[in-house]
C-alpha cells in the first residue's frame, strides 16, 4: 500500500485528503484518485493527460521522470506527493 498526498494548497480548494491505495504506476494511482474526485484531474493533468507545468509529483521524495505517460513505478513506494507550484509577485 502506498499513500498519495496532495499539497495543502490543493486541499484548500478541492477535497484532496491523503489516500491509501495499491498501484503499479503513478498514472494508475492518480486514476484511482480521479475516479473519486474528477475535479482534481484538471488541476493535475492537462488536456493531453500530461502533468501540468506548474505541478510536481514526487515518489518517496524523488521527482517523477515521465510527466507525459506517468509510467514511473510505485509498487515499492511508500508515498506519492503531488505539489502545485504557487506564483505571484
Amino acid at each position: 500500500m502506498l499513500t498519495v498526498k496532495f499539497t495543502s494548497h490543493l486541499e484548500r480548494f478541492l477535497e484532496a485528503p491523503p489516500e491509501e491505495l495499491s498501484a503499479t504506476t503513478v498514472g494508475e494511482a492518480l486514476e484511482q484518485i480521479f475516479e473519486k474526485n474528477p475535479q482534481l484531474k484538471s488541476y493535475i493533468l492537462d488536456d493531453q493527460g500530461s502533468v501540468r507545468k506548474h505541478v510536481a509529483i514526487f515518489i518517496d521524495g524523488k521527482m517523477i521522470e515521465d510527466r507525459d505517460h506517468l509510467s514511473d513505478a510505485v509498487s515499492d513506494t511508500k508515498e506519492v506527493f503531488v505539489m502545485q507550484a504557487l506564483s505571484g509577485g
